[in-house]
């Protein structure tokens, strides 16, 4: 059992083995297991069928709970296979009903909303490309300049998966709401770890997954505004009110809404304890490897530090920590094969001798303050190694 939290977490974690890599997924909570195991086992029912109604009862209770991760109603929560499925779904379900063709987003966005802008733009969308600071913030003004009479869509995530950077939504959701444009974000990273009431924000359309915090893989959502008009990604048989066709996985769904539940129960205590142990990192690291910080360094997910260190190679310091026991990440788990500098890092404006060697920590629940002493005492060592090598 989770000592901070009492939530059990099944993951390879234990004998040692120190997983500082929540950012890229985190282990699926037990009560999590326990709630989807008799839709798995013995509870086969379709929800779509006359004979359903147990499962259809489970994936509406599920819906509830995700839905509260919005402060919203049930109706306006959509599931889907991932949130990159969420993000595809809200940006190219406007451009297809929406009359205008313009499309204001980030150079920073998950590759899901990166892409399909790009998809969208081969077939006739007029997409403006904003930039970051060098604290890899959005600035609203710039999204402000970039509306135009024809902006149908402003899509920029509420934190960035590699810096954990969180972007001022609230400021660009009023600009969205004066000029009468629709507003996505890809609250991935954010959903179950702060905030992310959507009318408050004035999101229109929120992306979510639930293998972000603590439910199981190939289960999103999409948070649809009541009243918000979108063309089907995938069609078939009217599930989720037309929007999404293919039926429900029960099992994900449930366990996802099992998860939020979880996340919403200890979300305050959890960030604040988070925040604490990513500052000690911080000071700890800087300190002592001589590494820099990446991003704003107050505008971040509760335990998300990004570090770069000089003339150093960022795949390599990884897997010498896996060597020690340590899973942590050189940047977004969707490209950390990639041996170029990420296009966030670029877009930053961060020097390639730093953004050659970046190493992401993202801590969770079981992360301990022996956790930090440990991957501090061990960056130190092998820092220290690869420049008394030069």
């Amino acid at each position: 059992m989770d000592e901070n939290t009492g939530s059990g977490l099944v993951s390879s974690e234990g004998d040692g083995w120190v997983y500082l890599d929540h950012a890229a997924t985190t282990p699926l909570a037990e009560e999590a297991v326990s709630a989807m195991r008799p839709f798995l086992e013995g509870r086969h029912e379709n929800p779509s069928a006359s004979y359903g109604g147990s499962a259809k009862r489970a994936v509406e209770d599920a819906r509830g709970k995700v839905a509260s991760l919005f402060d919203t109603d049930r109706e306006n929560v959509i599931f889907t296979g991932c949130g990159s499925e969420s993000d595809n779904m809200a940006v190219k379900g406007v451009f297809e009903t929406e009359d205008g063709d313009h499309i204001v987003t980030s150079t920073i966005e998950h590759p899901a909303v990166r892409n399909a802008c790009s998809f969208l733009e081969r077939k006739g969308a007029d997409v403006t490309w904003v930039s970051p600071d060098e604290d890899g913030r959005i600035n609203p003004s710039d999204v402000e300049n970039a509306v135009r009479e024809d902006t149908i869509l402003i899509s920029i995530m509420h934190a960035n998966n590699e810096t954990g950077v969180i972007q001022p939504l609230r400021e660009i959701g009023e600009i969205a709401d004066e000029n009468d444009v629709l507003f996505h974000s890809d609250t991935v990273q954010s959903a179950g770890k702060i905030p992310t009431p959507a009318d408050e924000i004035g999101l229109d359309l929120a992306s979510l997954s639930a293998h972000k915090f603590y439910g199981p893989k190939g289960v999103g959502a999409l948070y649809v505004r009541d009243g918000t008009e979108l063309e089907p990604l995938i069609h078939g048989g009217g599930q989720e009110r037309g929007l999404r066709g293919g039926t429900e996985n029960v099992s994900g769904i449930v366990g996802m809404g099992k998860a939020a539940e979880l996340a919403l129960a200890d979300l305050e205590e959890r960030k604040n304890r988070l925040s604490g142990l990513r500052e000690r990192l911080i000071e700890e690291v800087r300190g002592r490897t001589g590494a820099r910080l990446v991003g704003d360094p107050e505008n971040r997910l509760p335990g998300y530090a990004l570090f770069c260190f000089e003339d150093m190679s960022g795949p390599e310091i990884v897997e010498a920590l896996a060597e020690r026991g340590i899973a942590a990440s050189s940047g977004s788990a969707c490209h950390s094969g990639d041996p170029e500098p990420s296009r966030v890092l670029k877009e930053m404006g961060v020097e390639r001798k730093y953004a050659t060697g970046t190493l992401r920590i993202s801590m969770g629940r079981k992360t301990t303050e022996e956790d930090v002493d440990k991957v501090v005492k061990n960056l130190e060592e092998i820092t220290e190694e690869v420049r008394s090598s030069k």
